[in-house]
Order: structure tokens, then C-alpha cells, then sequence
């Protein structure tokens, strides 16, 4: 049986890495994989009483680690929706390539520490469009602020997908992962960073043609006070903030923190 489950798992890998050569949604493929298993478990193996009881026990694990994204990724789009993010962009607006390099990258390292990395990154591309028109340099800013992302979601527990599945399993904790990452994370940023804008400073044209304040698009086709962009923008970070508060003070599992923050 053993040998059985192990090819069904090396084969559904082997599936979700070719993708998009065969044109299946990983996603499908492993929810096939994760019942096929456990199917396997059930009928051809010892079935004990406690089958149930483990199937149960993995659930939750993996339903807190939902309920936790699913809560994060809530947050930010409602902060979104009510233009929260302009309060930050609308504030960028210098002319300098190098200047303009080292606002964007820092702005992601930090946010994504707090919203995660992926969603910060989303927020600053769609910055970037607006307001680079050369493509060239708008995919050198792009990669930077991947970069950025990466290095700033490292430090946090809830900055990137991995790190958050790993705190709420209890195998790292808040404060010693800052003060273990932190400083490595910054010299992973700030190292790229600094070869750039020696790129850019060489450039026969250091300065962007115009670049404005811009928002990011939220979609919703008005315009609102900037009190509620402010009130939404610090609730919502403050939410986010909080998270790793209320579990340490609580010692409840971080999705708990998460949906009150949402509340």
C-alpha cells in the first residue's frame, strides 16, 4: 500500500508541474490527489476507527490556514475598495528613476510585510503602469519590486504565504523570526536596489517623462472623502497588525485573530 500512495503522490506532482503543458488546473489535480489518497488509505489498508478521526484533524489544519488567507486577502480588498491604497501612490511623485526606485522598493519591502507579498506586489505593478510608459524600465521596476516583496514577506509571519503556514503550525514564532530575518532581508532588498539605480544613474536619460500622483484603480468609478480612504487604510493595516497580538496574547490559532479583525 505504501508503494501505492507514494507513486500517486510523485505522479500528481508530476502533474501539477507540467501545468500548462498539459493544460490542467493544478488545483484540480490535487484535490484528485488528496481524495485519491485518502481513498487508497480507506479501502485498501488496515481501516481503524481512527481513519476518520486523522482525515478530520488534517482538515482543520488546512481549513485554518484557509480561513486565515481567505480573511487577509477580505481585508485588503475592502481596503481597496474604499481607495484606501491612494493615500499612499497619490504621494509618489518624483520625476527620478533612482528616486522613484528607492520609494517603490521600500514602500513594498514594508507593506508587504503586512498585507503579504503577492498582494503588495499587485498593488505596486498596477502602480507602475500608470505611471511608467517605457516598458523596459517599467519591467526592470517590476522585478525590483518582486524583489521587495519577497524580501519584505520574508521577515513576517503573516508577509508570506510560507511563513504563515509555518507560524500557525507553531514552528516559528513572532518576535524571533523578526529579529533572525530581518536584517538579511534588507541586504536581499537593498543589494539589487543598489545596482540599479547605478544603472539608471549611468542612463542617458535618468528622469521619467511625468509622473503623477496616481491612484490605483479600485474599480468603483467614484471618487471618495479622503477621511474614509484614511479610516479604511489604517483599520485595515491596524487589523492586520493585530493579528499577531491576539494570538499571542490569547494563544487561540491565528485565524481567530483574523476573523475578528475582518469583523
Amino acid at each position: 500500500m505504501l508503494v501505492t500512495l507514494i507513486v500517486i503522490f510523485v505522479v500528481g506532482y508530476l502533474l501539477i508541474a507540467l501545468e500548462h503543458p498539459i493544460k490542467i488546473n493544478k488545483a484540480a489535480t490535487a484535490l484528485i490527489i488528496g481524495a485519491v489518497i485518502w481513498a487508497v488509505l480507506a479501502l485498501v489498508g488496515d481501516f481503524e476507527p481512527r481513519l476518520d478521526h486523522q482525515l478530520l484533524e488534517h482538515l482543520s489544519e488546512i481549513s485554518s490556514i484557509l480561513f486565515f488567507l481567505l480573511g487577509a486577502m477580505t481585508i485588503v480588498e475592502l481596503v481597496d475598495l474604499h481607495q484606501g491604497f491612494d493615500v499612499i501612490t497619490s504621494r509618489i511623485t518624483t520625476n527620478s528613476k533612482v528616486k522613484l526606485m528607492w520609494v517603490v522598493s521600500i514602500l513594498t519591502f514594508f507593506l508587504s510585510a503586512i498585507l503579504d507579498n503577492l498582494t503588495t506586489t499587485i498593488v505596486m505593478v498596477t502602480l507602475l503602469q500608470k505611471i511608467i510608459t517605457n516598458t523596459k524600465d517599467r519591467l526592470l521596476f517590476v522585478g525590483m519590486v518582486i524583489v521587495s516583496a519577497n524580501a519584505g514577506g520574508a521577515w513576517s509571519p503573516i508577509g508570506d504565504v510560507t511563513t504563515t503556514m509555518l507560524w500557525i503550525g507553531g514552528q516559528i514564532e513572532t518576535l524571533p523570526i523578526i529579529k533572525a530575518i530581518f536584517l538579511p532581508s534588507v541586504v536581499c532588498a537593498v543589494l539589487p536596489l543598489i545596482i540599479l539605480s547605478v544603472r539608471f544613474s549611468r542612463s542617458a536619460n535618468p528622469y521619467l517623462q511625468k509622473v503623477e500622483g496616481k491612484k490605483v484603480s479600485s474599480g468603483v468609478g467614484f471618487t471618495l472623502p479622503d477621511w474614509e480612504k484614511k479610516m479604511f487604510l489604517a483599520v485595515g493595516v491596524s487589523g492586520l497588525i493585530f493579528v499577531p497580538i491576539f494570538k499571542s496574547v490569547t494563544h487561540l490559532p491565528p485565524f481567530m485573530g483574523m476573523m475578528f479583525s475582518l469583523g
